[in-house]
């Protein structure tokens, strides 16, 4: 499923807070969103999931103009998992993630052997099946989010949209989720503040400052020293990591002393 933006303003409360937006993702690609708070990944992210209507521009998914669908058409093609995790009823985990069958079912149909299927499968695979019978509310932020991902994957979607999946995550899930996420090989677009990660998983960048795609491209073109002074304000270091090739990026402080550093090649030999 290929999704393209073309020429989208969006505005709040008569704000412009994201303009000029195009971009394209094409079938198959991990593309992240990245750039300081405030610069507008939310904000784009929910105009393309329908939160907001844009002011002006089209968002196309398989050249067919999507802010035409129908909800349902909508949910049965594309998932979204927000930074929120309130539910307004308490239910146990294996009912929030058997609500993403309820695109594909017709009014008052009962779930079948195939739903049950994909229910398990999607527990499974954010691992969290031994806590389908908890009460919703009982868990942790951490625990709520990775129920909200298996309730997204439940969807079947061919398009999935996340909003910084990996709050509230320690950095285990957060690998872990992300490992699902790519090994799903779907159409995926997600907001993301840690460039490391963001570098290791997304086939492609896209750099948002002040509303607007300020660079685009893969990480190794995008994540330069310049880019992370200019947009994000910081001191660092872009290398490829030993130990996977991947881009990866050292943070300095402006306090930091160079000539206490030790150099890499001695660190590693030492340990």
């Amino acid at each position: 499923m290929e999704l393209s933006v073309q020429n989208v303003i969006t505005k709040i409360d008569q704000k412009q807070i994201i303009e000029d937006i195009n971009f394209k993702v094409n079938t198959g690609e991990f593309v992240g969103v990245i750039g300081p708070n405030g610069s507008g990944k939310s904000t784009l992210l929910k105009t393309i999931y329908r939160i907001y209507a844009p002011h002006t521009g089209d968002i196309f998914i398989n050249q067919s103009n999507m802010n035409k669908w129908t909800n349902r058409k909508f949910a049965q093609r594309v998932a979204v998992v927000g930074q929120e995790s309130s539910v307004p009823f308490d239910f146990t985990v294996e009912d929030i993630v058997r609500m993403g069958r309820h695109p594909h079912k017709k009014f008052l149909e009962k779930d079948n052997d195939y739903d049950d299927t994909i229910v398990t499968r999607s527990l499974k695979e954010v691992g969290i099946e031994h806590y389908k019978n908890r009460s919703f509310s009982n868990l942790s932020g951490g625990e709520k989010q990775r129920v909200l991902i298996a309730r997204a994957l439940a969807q079947e979607p061919q398009l999935f949209i996340l909003d910084e999946p990996t709050n509230h995550l320690d950095i285990h899930h957060q690998l872990h989720l992300l490992d699902v996420v790519k090994g799903l090989k779907l159409t995926s677009l997600a907001a993301l503040h840690d460039l490391n990660l963001a570098a290791s998983y997304c086939d492609k960048l896209l750099v948002m400052y002040e509303g607007k795609i300020v660079a685009e491209g893969s990480p190794d073109q995008v994540l330069t020293e310049k880019l992370l002074a200019d947009v994000f304000h910081v001191n660092g270091t872009v290398i490829k990591h030993p130990l996977t090739g991947k881009t990866h990026v050292l943070y300095t402080s402006k306090m930091f002393d160079q000539s206490q550093a030790v150099p890499f090649q001695s660190f590693a030999s030492n340990h």
